[in-house]
């Protein structure tokens, strides 16, 4: 009940965002916490440490912002198609990854996406190169809904992230779920009792894949442009980082740990500047250049006083071990 309530709250708090604070940037952090909490479906649940989720939430991004802009497709077909472009790259890079385990199976995940980034800079003509993807449309919702109010487009990128993350709530709750949880546990022992642990591993593999395609899509949608950026390594490591900051293996956790990323990445410099005019110390000028060793001194505190991330370590020690 009190798991509930707090995401009724969380809810709640979402619906009177765009009223207080910037939409678009509202929407970044959307985006962000669906792509974490498809990571954490994979890692957290299954225990399979992917270095290569940047991979499907770039390539959703360039297939929807081709079919919206280049096709002419509608919003909804657009998002559909970028999901699907995920969820093919999923398959096949899991087919392969799968193979393996431990440091392996990431490795091979690491390797793939490196040659899908490739792909997308020498593809010029469908990727735009090193000049990214401009001026993506955003359509309109059902074909009367104009979207290119971003309040309006809030509202539907909130349905699609309560979406994607009321079906992660889903599967986790799942008898499919449960199989998840034991081949992370003992996968040998899984294997004992009969399950198949490669499909379930794929199809764990391919729906990770294919919310984390969902979320990059909508955010080339709400930008109005995919670069370069979403398909790079360092996008996979970004992804990491939220979900152990959050809490690897929680519900709620990932969700934590992409806002307080995002919110560093976007918001730093404006804190420095804050301070810098109130204070009068010129130093919290280079704040906004600083945020890398910010945000790895925050992942440093983590490694050392919160190991199973912030709402990892409040479940431990309050919740009686229950998932958040």
């Amino acid at each position: 009940m009190n798991k509930n309530i707090g995401y009724g709250i969380a809810l709640l708090v979402a619906l009177a965002a765009p009223f207080i604070g910037y939409p678009v940037f509202l929407m970044k952090l959307l985006c962000f916490s669906l792509f974490a909490c498809a990571f954490n479906l994979l890692i957290g649940f299954t225990g399979l440490l992917s270095f290569g989720h940047a991979a499907f939430f770039g390539v959703a991004g360039y297939v929807t912002g081709n079919a919206l802009k280049n096709a002419g497709l509608p919003f909804e077909l657009g998002l559909l198609a970028g999901v699907a472009g995920a969820a093919v790259v999923g398959v096949v890079m899991g087919l392969l990854a799968i193979r393996r385990q431990g440091i392996y199976f990431s490795m091979i995940t690491l390797a793939l996406a490196q040659m899908v980034y490739f792909g997308a800079l020498r593809a010029n003509d469908w990727t735009g190169g090193e000049d990214g993807l401009q001026g993506v449309p955003r359509g309109k919702l059902f074909g009367t809904i104009d979207l290119a109010n971003d309040t309006t487009l809030y509202f539907v990128v909130l349905a699609i992230a309560v979406a994607g993350f009321a079906l992660i709530v889903r599967t986790v709750h799942s008898p499919f779920g449960q199989v998840l949880k034991a081949i992370k546990e003992n996968e040998p022992r899984a294997i004992s009792l009969g399950y198949d642990v490669d499909k379930y591993k794929l199809m764990a593999f391919v729906l990770s894949a294919a919310l984390a395609g969902l979320a990059g899509a909508t955010k080339t949608v709400v930008l109005g442009f995919e670069t370069l950026t979403d398909v790079h390594w360092s996008m996979s490591g970004l992804v990491i980082l939220m979900t152990l900051v959050g809490g690897m293996g929680t519900l709620a956790g990932p969700i934590l740990g992409a806002l307080i990323i995002i919110a560093l990445e976007n918001k730093l410099g404006d804190l420095g500047s804050f301070l810098a005019t109130h204070t009068g110390i010129e130093w919290f000028m280079t704040l906004g250049e600083a945020v890398n060793m910010v945000t790895g001194l925050i992942f440093i505190a983590c490694v050392l006083l919160f190991r199973r991330g912030i709402i990892g370590e409040i479940v431990a020690r309050f919740g009686g071990g229950k998932p958040a």
